[in-house]
């Protein structure tokens, strides 16, 4: 990319509009996650009910996710990326005023399928914007995400401790981002996306590629990254699902104590995305991923053998500071690769990603049950050693012969 000495209007409105499509997504489902437990008695529902409605969200992105791509190529990044986000805003108050547990389990699911679509087209937008900026900014976009995810909990959070009526809590948050998705539709990119750059025999002047051909004939780099974002994705989990038990359950630590080596590694992944798109335009993605990758080694392997809570919370935070740029930077990748269209990479490596994330929860459950949380997570370093390792299929496509 040739960097631009000065983006126009245009271009400055369509990076605004897509920080504002990253809010909504970042808020819209971390605003239900605090008022789980009001949706529980207010329904009279048992946990594993509760659980099993919860799980209709991610089971939505698992069975459509996939088809973000051809939304995408149909109306476009910006308008799939913002208008899906609308109507998951406007399902909000769907979800607080659910009757039953079908009712729930059905706006659960209606919400992952507009997470789903929504992510894969906000980054979209975002490589498209990016390319226009000559500059990375991808990493930037994915800290907003995570403020406003963290944002919206703690919002939730209040709400619940301040007794305001689940109706009344989501529904403000919906007109919020009901507004900010109208604002993000008119200031996004116009046209059609990108056409993808000729793979195969496209490439010598024969007939164009299908998009669903043409993810096969380049399956090889798509689950390259794929497995990528496996790693990261499994590496991210581990602090949200095991690092208070690790903390408590191995180390003895107290539960304020436990509680902050997941606040530790979303504190530091935030602070590695705002400084991550500098640092790419220096020295590459492929390094940047791989210094990461090595530091979440290094780190997590110093945590586990010096087994002390303190070493837990600086171990969780260098560990989220090391997998910061790789998620924003494999999704930038996807939409890159020859052959397929940008809408249809992303939404192909972001489902498979989504897939492999299964994997990881049992797998150290498994070993925490049979031993322990520590010997569980010995999942994470070997994770980061096959980032470090996967890491090169972020070379830009004009550079993967060098």
């Amino acid at each position: 990319m040739e960097p631009l000495t000065r983006p126009d209007a245009g271009l400055r409105r369509a990076r605004v509009a897509v920080v504002g499509m990253f809010v909504v997504n970042g808020s819209t489902y971390n605003s239900i996650v605090p008022r789980f437990p009001t949706l529980r008695d207010e329904l009279g529902l048992s946990n594993a009910a509760l659980g099993t409605a919860i799980a209709a969200f991610p089971a939505a992105a698992l069975v459509f996710g996939v088809l973000a791509g051809p939304l995408i190529a149909r109306v476009g990044s910006g308008r799939a990326g913002a208008g899906v986000g609308l109507a998951g805003a406007v399902l909000l108050p769907a979800v607080a005023l659910a009757p039953s547990w079908i009712a729930l389990a059905a706006a659960l699911f209606v919400l992952g399928l507009t997470d789903a679509w929504a992510d894969a087209a906000m980054n979209a937008h975002g490589l498209r914007v990016q390319t226009g900026y000559g500059r990375s900014i991808v990493n930037g976009l994915h800290a907003v995400w995570s403020m406003a995810a963290v944002g919206a909990g703690l919002l939730g959070a209040a709400a619940a401790g301040l007794g305001v009526p689940l109706p009344v809590h989501l529904g403000i948050v919906a007109a919020v981002l009901v507004v900010v998705s109208v604002l993000a539709w008119r200031w996004s990119l116009p046209g059609p996306e990108p056409e993808a750059e000729p793979v195969g025999a496209a490439a010598d002047g024969g007939a164009r590629q299908g998009p669903w051909r043409a993810v096969v004939i380049a399956a090889g780099p798509l689950l390259a990254l794929s497995a990528l974002l496996v790693a990261s994705g499994g590496i991210e989990d581990s602090a949200a699902s095991w690092g208070a038990l690790y903390v408590r359950d191995d180390l003895g630590g107290g539960a304020f104590v436990a509680g902050l080596p997941f606040v530790a590694f979303q504190a530091a992944m935030t602070l590695g995305r705002l400084a991550g798109d500098r640092v790419v335009d220096r020295v590459g993605p492929v390094a940047v991923a791989r210094a990461g990758a090595a530091l979440a080694a290094v780190a997590m392997t110093g945590t586990l053998l010096v087994a002390h809570p303190v070493a837990a919370v600086a171990g969780f935070a260098l560990t989220g500071l090391g997998v910061a740029t790789i998620f924003p930077l494999g999704f930038a990748a996807a939409g890159t690769v020859p052959g397929v269209r940008p809408g249809d990479g992303i939404a192909v490596v972001g489902w498979l990603a989504r897939l492999g994330f299964l994997a990881f929860p049992p797998i150290i459950g498994a070993v925490a049950d049979s031993a322990s949380v520590g010997a569980g997570l010995v999942l994470v370093p070997v994770a980061a050693v096959a980032a470090f390792v996967l890491a090169g299929s972020l070379r830009p496509a004009g550079a993967r012969r060098s």
